[in-house]
């Protein structure tokens, strides 16, 4: 598949060491990642995520929360200067919204689609440049994983077996392989690591 624009397909996701993204206790399920999302090493990581990216992909339940928390972030002058970076890139930057139920967007510079994730992903590669980042979004990451269509993956892996909840890799996806391009830890022993898809 040639790729005129040369844009890339990141995507970045935070899980426990049983390989969650949520908890036991349903998708609003964080108690395991709570001690861990305002570290040095997950600040430094979240600003490493979109300092490329001109895109964001979110599900309909991520924009929700991310709108209608991070645009307070944008303005508070005494927010970690990497919280209100990645609150304005997020308020400022593209997105696109896969819903549906919502039928127009209520953020500015928002798109709201009801269509594959590999189509639309193909759409904005076409087109455009930066890198389209699918934002924490599990459901758009899963899709894309199985189309093979991600170019990288930013993980944050926190030192906690959730023993339930919802995992990120499941059965039945195509084989590839990654290279290992940055890994960081912190003083609590969370992992912060970049992998880039090998082609």
């Amino acid at each position: 598949m040639t790729n005129p624009t040369g844009r890339r397909v990141t995507a970045n996701l935070a899980l426990t060491l049983d390989g969650r993204y949520n908890g036991p206790g349903g998708s609003s399920d964080f108690g395991a990642f709570a001690p861990y999302v305002t570290t040095e090493v997950a600040r430094d990581h979240m600003t490493r995520i979109w300092e490329g990216a001109t895109t964001a992909l979110l599900g309909r339940l991520n924009a929700e929360g991310f709108m209608g928390y991070w645009p307070s972030v944008a303005e508070d002058d005494n927010a970690d200067p990497r919280d209100r970076g990645y609150a304005k890139w997020l308020v400022d930057t593209e997105k696109v919204v896969f819903s549906t139920t919502l039928t127009e967007a209520p953020w500015e510079r928002t798109r709201v689609v009801n269509a594959p994730a590999a189509d639309v992903v193909a759409e904005l590669k076409a087109t455009g440049e930066g890198d389209i980042l699918v934002n924490s979004s599990a459901s758009l990451i899963k899709a894309l994983l199985s189309a093979d269509l991600l170019d990288r993956l930013y993980l944050m892996i926190f030192p906690e077996i959730a023993g339930g909840g919802q995992r990120l890799f499941d059965d039945g996806l195509p084989a590839s392989k990654w290279k290992l391009t940055h890994q960081e830890t912190g003083e609590l022993g969370e992992i912060a690591m970049v992998y880039d898809r090998v082609r």
